[in-house]
């Protein structure tokens, strides 16, 4: 039988993470675990600029793994690491996308973090592990009050197309990890404004877009964060356009003005002019 006061606590404890992390119910998120899968990455060379650019710009949370994230709350003393624990790399071929767990809830606690992030590769050749373990995830976070994002992406190789479905996959993604015990989503665009309302509609838990590949300029990816949001979208969690940039500081702050100051394109547009020429 649960001990009352004991899940009180732990209710208490998650809905005062979750308002940390995501304020007015919108979240500003930026991912650095680039490097374990994959490295070289461009703009991640030097970590700990990044890292006080993103928080110099206004950012909710960063995404990192469990040695950056011990090293970089231990450097700025800073309370918005959330704990990433799925991993994999580019050299593991046919399960180069099958992420598996390399931490747990407590010991990211212990390391600082303020909440947690797995992954889910839909369609991938070890889908039924991973959904497992984001389930484990969401199981362990639950009973210290630690919220979990969920990174889920329809994009593997054994990838159902649902008859009806113009979301390809991303609102089952979302719907997945609401399902499976997460606090937030994190999901690709759909590549319109009718189709994500629809992936936000499937849940009731912030859905975050993801910034995808680094091929577009930051006034194109500032366009599809308006739209987003507009569809019912709550923020972003978005790392290559942002730490790849000239100027990451820059980038955030006009993210901010659309997400928390709820400012319009080219008014977000304007500032980041501002601040990249200042």
């Amino acid at each position: 039988m649960t001990d009352k006061p004991c899940a009180e606590l732990m209710a208490s404890n998650l809905a005062s993470r979750l308002s940390r992390l995501l304020p007015g119910g919108r979240g500003l998120w930026i991912p650095i675990d680039h490097g374990l899968s994959s490295y070289p990455v461009e703009g991640l060379e030097n970590t700990d600029e990044i890292v006080d650019a993103v928080i110099a710009g206004g950012a909710d949370a960063i995404v990192c793994q469990k040695g950056m994230l011990f090293h970089q709350r231990d450097r700025t003393n800073w309370d918005g690491f959330v704990c990433h624990v799925s991993a994999s790399t580019v050299h593991a071929g046919e399960y180069a996308q099958t992420k598996v767990m390399v931490g747990d809830p407590i010991e990211c606690l212990d390391r600082g973090a303020i909440g947690l992030s797995g992954q889910v590769n839909l369609g991938s050749i070890g889908e039924m592990e991973m959904v497992q373990s984001l389930g484990n995830l969401t199981t362990s976070g639950f009973g210290i009050g630690m919220p979990v994002l969920g990174m889920v992406y329809p994009r593997g190789p054994n990838l159902v197309e649902i008859e009806g479905d113009d979301t390809g996959g991303v609102a089952h993604a979302a719907r997945l990890a609401f399902e499976i015990g997460c606090s937030v989503v994190k999901v690709p665009w759909t590549g319109s404004a009718e189709s994500f309302r629809k992936v936000c509609e499937a849940v009731p838990i912030p859905v975050l877009i993801a910034g995808g590949p680094k091929d577009a300029s930051f006034e194109e990816t500032l366009s599809v964060v308006e739209q987003s949001l507009q569809a019912g979208g709550s923020g972003v969690c978005m790392g290559r356009q942002v730490f790849g940039a000239t100027d990451p500081t820059a980038c955030v702050r006009a993210l901010n003005a659309l997400i928390h100051e709820r400012e319009d394109l080219e008014s977000a547009i304007n500032f980041l002019k501002v601040e990249i020429v200042g």
